[in-house]
């Protein structure tokens, strides 16, 4: 499991307390705990003079550097679902009493981010343009990974069956 934060401290104390295994040992009276393997932290450290960016330093906290050390996806696919989903802002009167509420709102917020809307960077050129003068395919990011053919409307995804056996 890769971790991406920022470079406060607490994270990596956190991170080394949470993912530990317990090992076997001569005592009964006690366990020991060894770091899960598999863990690592990557922290993008940004240094400031004044109000300007001047360095942004990535250490390896735990473990090896990751291959994308900036959480800026992360940041930003946080900001769609808290501005879709009104249990994610602050000082709100919706939110989630249930746990089945919230991973179906979650759920849901996160089927149409990936089947439903498709981003602007995901789009494909057409050789000619059509009778409406697009010059591009929208994409959504299911169709970008091969899992489905076309943009879905969400009157489709309604409709569609879910065999027995998916309903938990």
């Amino acid at each position: 499991m890769q971790w991406i934060s920022d470079g406060w401290s607490a994270y990596a104390e956190t991170i080394s307390d949470t993912y530990c295994d317990p090992v076997p040992s001569d005592s009964d009276r006690w366990r020991v705990l060894q770091r899960t393997p598999g863990v690592a932290l990557t922290q993008a450290v940004k240094h400031r003079q004044g109000r300007r960016l001047v360095a942004v330093e990535i250490q390896a906290t735990i473990g090896p550097v990751a291959a994308q050390p900036y959480d800026v996806h992360v940041e930003r696919f946080n900001g769609v679902l808290r501005d879709r989903l009104a249990c994610l802002t602050r000082k709100t009167h919706a939110f989630a009493k249930q746990s089945t509420t919230w991973d179906a709102a979650v759920g849901l917020a996160i089927f149409a981010q990936n089947w439903l809307r498709p981003p602007p960077a995901l789009r494909r050129p057409r050789a000619v343009p059509d009778t409406h003068g697009r010059r591009y395919d929208r994409v959504t990011p299911a169709m970008q990974i091969g899992l489905t053919d076309h943009v879905w409307e969400f009157a489709a995804f309604l409709a569609y069956p879910v065999p027995h056996h998916l309903w938990g």
